[in-house]
């Protein structure tokens, strides 16, 4: 029987699974549903043979399901086979979940029990949870922060046996965020269209993600620092002209994380290329535009820009506007950081 643990990886949880080192409960929850699929897919993969998989794997549903069907499947007997599997997908949706804690108390030893609660963690209150973590393996999802999720790409991709190259890959970071789901689905999309290639460039992202090289989230950051500001303006137009294409919320996000790494720049006072890598948790082929950008806007002005950038999500949210366009709320915006 797997050791609990309060604390596990995905990669360790998988590994044990592979010695036969089993769990009768795993209970996999969090913010981060990528984690969460990528271990339940296993359970529902790995585990079994095909032909077990017939009579021994039973797949739920927190929707359609109640906590009794869930313990009556797990107080099944296997068939012809040591272990059954019953996985709960989408155990978020549970209502009163804390009624599994008769059987948590006494699992049945043959019984495989994984619960997939995903996009949030589970209250650290419930009985249930504390005993799952005490006895068996509990697993916590937690989203990928902003600055890690560049090198998160590249390490993937190297998984795949292909490099990404810096333009194409921060083209994924501004255009996706951290919904790694969405990452990796696109990351899979061009390397079904670029078999046998070493790398992945912003030519292939443009082509198959249908993220524009020349009008796009990072292309107006890179304006802005450096003060291009007749690109920025063509830019932010190009947005206004594509709305359903270019919500403003990721664009206000992403200019945010840009001066906030710059403020966080000039607090330290160390201007090296190294360090602002570091800093502001970026390939270091980026470094230069960072430091240009240092040189635009002083720590004053990024502490007000970053205000403006609060007051216009606010606006975009209709706090303190009423029937202003996101493109018109963009150009105006630019036009206050121009203007500095």
């Amino acid at each position: 029987m797997a050791k609990a643990t309060k604390e596990l990886g995905l990669n360790d949880i998988i590994k044990r699974l592979k010695s036969n080192d089993v769990s009768p409960i795993y209970f996999l929850h969090g913010e981060e549903p990528y984690y969460i699929d990528v271990l339940s897919n296993y359970f529902e993969n790995n585990l079994l043979t095909e032909t077990e998989k017939s009579f021994n794997q039973t797949i739920l549903y927190g929707k359609e399901a109640d906590v009794y069907a869930i313990i009556n499947a797990a107080r099944r007997y296997p068939m012809m086979a040591e272990k059954q599997l019953v996985l709960v997908k989408e155990a978020q949706n549970l209502k009163e979940i804390d009624k599994l804690l008769p059987y948590v108390e006494n699992p049945l030893p043959s019984t495989i029990l994984v619960l997939c609660y995903k996009h949030k963690k589970m209250d650290g209150r419930s009985k249930t949870l504390k005993l799952i973590k005490e006895k068996y393996v509990v697993f916590e999802s937690t989203p990928i922060p902003d600055y890690k999720l560049q090198a998160w790409i590249e390490n993937y991709c190297k998984t795949k046996k292909i490099a990404i190259d810096p333009l194409a890959c921060s083209m994924l970071t501004d255009f996706l965020g951290n919904d790694l789901s969405k990452v990796v689905n696109e990351i899979e999309k061009v390397l079904i269209n670029i078999k046998d290639q070493q790398v992945i460039t912003a030519q292939h992202i443009e082509k198959y993600v249908g993220v524009s090289r020349e009008f796009n989230t990072f292309e107006l950051q890179n304006a802005l620092g450096v003060g291009n500001f007749f690109k920025a303006q063509k830019i932010v137009q190009y947005f206004a002209s594509n709305p359903k294409e270019n919500s403003i919320i990721p664009v206000l996000s992403s200019l945010y994380n840009f001066y906030g790494k710059l403020l966080a720049i000039h607090y330290s006072k160390n201007y090296s290329e190294q360090n602002i890598a570091a800093i502001a948790g970026i390939n270091p082929y980026f470094a230069k535009d960072y430091s240009k950008a240092c040189n635009t806007y002083s720590l004053e002005k990024c502490v007000r820009i970053i205000g403006y950038i609060h007051t216009f999500d606010l606006k975009s949210k209709g706090i303190g506007s009423t029937d202003v366009s996101d493109g018109s709320l963009l150009k105006e915006l630019v036009f206050m950081i121009m203007k500095m």
